[in-house]
């Protein structure tokens, strides 16, 4: 599980440069969390409520975050594993590793409460979902469309498909079942399936 990401920088409380606490922080985060364990909805947190609850002051999570958005945004973040790294040996395993590591977020998402009512909430903000998906979204696009690059570079996958489209084919399917049809299964060896699937269409023709 990722820690908390980076906030906002202090500003105007006379104590520039002095050193964030990550246990002040960490504390902070898992306040939500148990809060909303609890039973609280996102409407009934408050900064106030929030810092009573991590036992610090009010001022030290305004110092952090600017306001409730800002904290959620960071902890969705938290419930967020990162993504692995790509070996380079295979570009069928990197991408098999890729979309594994989407099938246990499904099953984390359908099971966990308190990660579909935040990013419920996050993604009802315009401006936070968009700085969610600029800082972990598209990290993990970009990381995509590296290893689709390394298939082409090798002629394992064909070049005359916009790398867009492609990573959509691989991650798509995965998605499709994880998010809009919680009816679908997830069982091991999806990953490979779509993956050995998708490459045989997308392989260079003869």
């Amino acid at each position: 599980m990722s820690g908390p990401g980076p906030a906002a920088p202090e500003a105007g409380d006379g104590r520039r440069g002095r050193p964030r606490s990550a246990a002040a922080d960490t504390a902070i985060v898992e306040a939500v969390l148990r809060l909303i364990e609890e039973g609280a909805s996102i409407g009934d947190l408050s900064m106030e409520g929030i810092a009573r609850a991590a036992g610090v002051g009010k001022a030290t999570v305004y110092r952090r975050w600017s306001g409730k958005n800002a904290l959620l945004l960071d902890v969705i973040r938290s419930l967020d594993d990162d993504l692995p790294p790509a070996r380079g040996v295979s570009v069928r395993d990197d991408l098999v590793a890729m979309l594994e590591h989407l099938r246990h977020r499904g099953l984390v998402k359908r099971h966990s409460a308190v990660f579909r009512t935040v990013l419920t909430h996050v993604q009802a903000q315009p401006d936070v979902w968009r700085e969610y998906h600029d800082t972990v979204i598209r990290a993990r696009r970009e990381a995509m469309h590296a290893v689709l690059r390394r298939g082409i570079d090798r002629g394992e996958i064909r070049d005359d498909r916009e790398i867009d489209v492609l990573a959509d084919l691989f991650v798509g399917p995965m998605l499709a079942r994880a998010l809009l049809d919680e009816r679908k299964a997830l069982p091991e060896g999806l990953a490979e399936q779509i993956v050995d699937t998708v490459l045989e269409g997308v392989r260079p023709r003869p």
